[in-house]
């Protein structure tokens, strides 16, 4: 089946989208862990087959879109303001009702034919829409073969993935007549740091003051070489497999552990022809859990708590011992790393450096690697992207993704459930290009180029 990246892309309307009920204007503080976000807009996109039944038509699916989209934002109006800064000059959320802008488009190109193994070519920027004002974006468009796909573009400074889900599944709920099954709650007192703070010196180790930053440099050996954005899938039976392999002496390792520690050791393949002694990898690490340990309301608030409660610990070594050593020695350096940041205490701790380096922007180390420190990226489970719960009325979408660029010298990484086989994993790859031309040259057995042959659509 041929793929198309290139096609026309026709805007027909856009407008904004407010909440259906008034909202009393007041200003929402960022919490010490939104504090540590750059400024950089999360993407995301669902695409579904023609729609049959009661709604049929492109103009009755906008409708739908746009009116559970206002009954959302009533609960989600965090989504319809704007950030703007306050008398210390930090970040924080006006929430006006300044709306959602919508957009409605029309692209002349076929859903078996999207060619999503390649989204920066067909998604982004057309599919995805590109957030201009306020803090998220919408879009819906039509196909060819009355095929749609469903988008948005958001300010990570206001919501994680987490957050994100829910937003999505009420949105859903909504345009299904259907209660929102999940009420986000916004009390930021939640976060507050501790009196004293107690500040463990890992910290200063993973994140870091802006001003600390030295200037970028540009890697002149690889001058040509540039972070692009790749889809595959794996198998479960390969996933399987590299568990099997990461686990030793008893020690059981995850999936997200194993394949992290397997993409290592393909990232350090091409480090050392490129001269570098060392690597870095961070995984992202959702907080809710650990900071509800121990208070059964604290718990309950933690699960539907809408912002940023992230960590992104990381390890580094020399990219020979990735090579040389077995996978179950690199699962262990992974989960050596993962094991003091999966804690109450640590979370309670990176809101205490926040607020003691506070009102001076930080962020995490990792995200701003350096060209001459060697290849580094993150990984973000999406283990809990909700594909199949994104049914607007219309039947579950066919394909889901995230899409980030996130605009940091390091990599991104974020495996996802597959909509089609259960267990098998789709993953959104944001790396170099000789990175990805090597992963496919090494190991195309086990990450496959995604394409619409293996979502079973033809």
């Amino acid at each position: 089946m041929d793929a198309k990246a290139d096609f026309t892309m026709t805007v027909s309307k856009e407008e904004t989208v407010a909440a259906m009920l008034p909202l009393q204007e007041h200003w929402l503080p960022f919490s010490n862990l939104d504090l540590l976000l750059p400024p950089v807009d999360v993407g995301v996109f669902f695409c579904y087959k023609k729609p049959e039944g009661c709604i049929t038509s492109f103009t009755s699916v906008v409708s739908v879109l746009k009116t559970a989209l206002a009954q959302a934002l009533v609960s989600y109006y965090a989504f319809a303001g704007e950030v703007v800064a306050n008398a210390a000059g930090e970040p924080e959320l006006l929430c006006n009702n300044r709306g959602v802008d919508f957009v409605q488009a029309y692209a002349d190109v076929e859903l078996r034919h999207l060619d999503l193994h390649n989204p920066d070519q067909s998604i982004k920027g057309k599919l995805v829409p590109k957030k201009k004002y306020g803090v998220l974006s919408a879009q819906a468009t039509e196909l060819r073969c009355g095929g749609i796909v469903v988008a948005c573009t958001f300010d990570h400074r206001i919501a994680d993935a987490y957050s994100a889900n829910m937003f999505l599944v009420s949105w859903a709920e909504m345009a299904r007549s259907k209660s929102i099954s999940l009420v986000p709650s916004f009390r930021r007192s939640l976060m507050n740091p501790r009196r004293p703070g107690c500040i463990d010196s890992s910290l200063d180790q993973m994140y870091v003051p802006i001003s600390s930053l030295p200037p970028p440099k540009q890697h002149l050996d690889q001058p040509a070489d540039h972070l692009i954005s790749r889809i595959y899938y794996i198998p479960s039976e390969k996933l399987n497999e590299l568990q099997s392999l990461a686990c030793s002496n008893g020690y059981k390792r995850s999936k997200l552990e194993s394949f992290s520690s397997f993409l290592w050791k393909m990232v350090a393949l091409l480090a050392v022809k490129d001269g570098f002694k060392f690597s870095k990898m961070g995984i992202v690490v959702d907080g809710r859990v650990r900071l509800g340990e121990g208070d059964e309301d604290k718990a309950r608030l933690m699960g539907s708590y809408f912002g940023n409660v992230l960590s992104i610990p990381f390890g580094g070594q020399g990219v020979n011992e990735l090579i040389e050593k077995p996978l179950w020695w690199v699962a262990n350096q992974v989960h050596d790393f993962l094991d003091h940041a999966v804690t109450k205490e640590h979370f309670l701790g990176m809101i205490d450096w926040v607020e003691a380096h506070r009102p001076e922007p930080a962020l995490a180390k990792i995200y701003m690697n350096g060209s001459d420190e060697g290849p580094a990226f993150v990984v973000s489970s999406g283990q809990r992207f909700p594909v199949s719960k994104v049914d607007f009325g219309w039947d579950r979408p066919v394909f889901g993704s995230y899409h980030f660029p996130w605009g940091g010298d390091s990599g991104y990484v974020m495996p996802m459930p597959s909509p089609c086989r259960e267990g098998d994993w789709v993953v959104y790859m944001h790396l170099f290009k000789r990175q990805l031309e090597l992963i496919e040259a090494e190991a195309g057995s086990v990450l496959r180029p995604l394409t619409f042959d293996y979502l079973q659509l033809v």
